[in-house]
């Protein structure tokens, strides 16, 4: 199980590292290409890429989360503070692509305004409106993702306290378990002691009765000598 989630480590290690060197890259794209393409194309293509492989990178979390889910409590605490170290990487990661995409559409911005030296004021307020309401939404959209995660993660805390709380009773259950056998061997061997004790008392006074009758066999017996031995005289 762990060499799984150490897989998913590895994987998402070199992932991140090209993430990271292309989120870089994407401002700094101009000029012509070496291979002669478009360099806005290349910078578009760039964009894609990097969408692509931040999906990738969220794909390959929720197998370790799915790994984490499958690994006993007890040694749990471990990978699972890994995993939000991860997912805290990748947050950044998201953050930066959003900055890189936004100095991105300001020089594109720059450049459609530089061709066309006479564009009035109010384009340019339109667009800073429009870039002021795409930070807003990004905003918005982060704090529910923020909201969506918290909420994931007391989720999370909360299967692994029932988990927890099943295997405490499970336990007690089995410790129940055992003093009801017990008891039950208990109670079995006081119950032969009692057939033991009422057997022995049986025996006792079986034995005291058959004393008694002998010896009043023996007082009749001898007071038949002494009126025989009387009467002979």
């Amino acid at each position: 199980m762990s060499s799984d989630f150490e897989t998913y480590e590895q994987d998402f290690g070199t992932l991140t590292a090209e993430i990271t060197s292309r989120i870089v890259k994407i401002p700094k794209l101009a000029g012509v290409c070496s291979d002669g393409n478009d360099p806005e194309d290349e910078k578009k293509n760039m964009v894609v890429s990097v969408e692509k492989q931040l999906e990738e990178a969220r794909e390959l979390l929720e197998q370790m989360d799915l790994e984490v889910r499958e690994i006993p409590v007890q040694s749990r605490g471990m990978h699972s503070t890994r995993l939000k170290s991860y997912k805290q990487e990748l947050e950044k990661l998201e953050k930066d692509f959003k900055r890189s995409r936004i100095a991105y559409s300001d020089e594109v911005r720059d450049e459609l305004l530089g061709d066309d030296g006479n564009s009035s004021e109010s384009q340019l307020i339109k667009l800073r409106d429009e870039r002021a309401h795409l930070l807003d939404n990004a905003e918005k959209l982060e704090r529910s993702s923020r909201r969506l995660e918290a909420g994931y993660q007391i989720a999370v805390e909360t299967e692994q306290v029932g988990q927890e709380i099943l295997e405490n009773l499970h336990h007690d259950r089995e410790k129940i378990q055992r003093s009801r056998d017990r008891l039950r061997e208990t109670d079995a061997n006081l119950g032969k002691s009692s057939r033991i004790l009422t057997g022995m008392l049986r025996r006792i006074i079986q034995n005291r009765i058959l004393m008694f009758i002998l010896g009043v066999i023996i007082l009749f017996t001898v007071v038949l000598a002494i009126y025989f031995s009387v009467r002979g005289l």
